[in-house]
């Protein structure tokens, strides 16, 4: 993270267009794809869950959403940061990709409000697994509403083409992007251990009660 900041602020030259603010790019973009990378995880350990019943994919696949909701809302506060400093509003209905992304993470924000109506248990494990493998088939409509979008405030930076921007700026997105990918992979292990104990923690004590 240290490298990837450092990156940002001394390697990758300002755009043209933009200058200085474009610099949020190599937060809010790669932010955004570790977002579907959490949710697509989660959707994994959701079918392991139902097709192999392995143990402990539930609750993999709950701290997976988690995570994805939370770089979700990272997302949407980044990109708001960035429309309104370079095209001076914080939001626009009338783009298709800015609002399917809002419906993933409402959609996934939901996911904790059912798993919480429901008494801890089978049935608990089963309707969130379901839930979040339903979720998974919103990521590809909303990556592909950026691809083929053609407004102002969200531009196309990855075509069939390739990236379109310089060497520079294309490593530091690579780092950046790595850099998010290993923050996600830390906070995920680390909710993952601390969920784990809790659990073997309860069990202690209806065991001991």
């Amino acid at each position: 993270m240290v490298a990837a900041v450092a990156m940002i602020a001394f390697f990758a030259p300002e755009d043209a267009d933009q200058g200085l603010s474009q610099k949020i790019f190599y937060f809010h973009v790669p932010i955004a794809l570790t977002a579907y990378a959490c949710f697509g995880w989660g959707a994994w350990k959701a079918l392991l869950h139902l097709w192999k019943r392995r143990p402990g994919a539930d609750l993999e696949s709950y701290v997976a959403v988690h995570q994805g909701v939370i770089f979700g809302a990272l997302t949407l506060v980044t990109g708001s940061i960035w429309a309104k400093i370079s095209w001076g509003v914080w939001w626009a209905w009338s783009s298709n990709q800015l609002v399917l992304f809002l419906v993933l993470f409402l959609f996934y924000a939901a996911y904790f409000m059912l798993r919480f109506s429901v008494e801890p248990g089978p049935r608990r494990a089963n309707l969130s697994a379901v839930y979040a493998l339903f979720g998974v088939a919103l990521i590809p409509v909303s990556f592909l509403a950026i691809r083929l979008a053609n407004d102002f405030i969200h531009p196309t930076v990855f075509t069939s083409h390739g990236p379109q921007m310089s060497g520079r700026m294309f490593a530091t997105f690579c780092v950046s992007w790595a850099a998010m990918l290993l923050l996600v992979g830390t906070l995920y292990h680390v909710e993952l251990a601390g969920k784990r104990l809790d659990s073997r923690l309860r069990e202690l004590r209806e065991l001991l009660a």
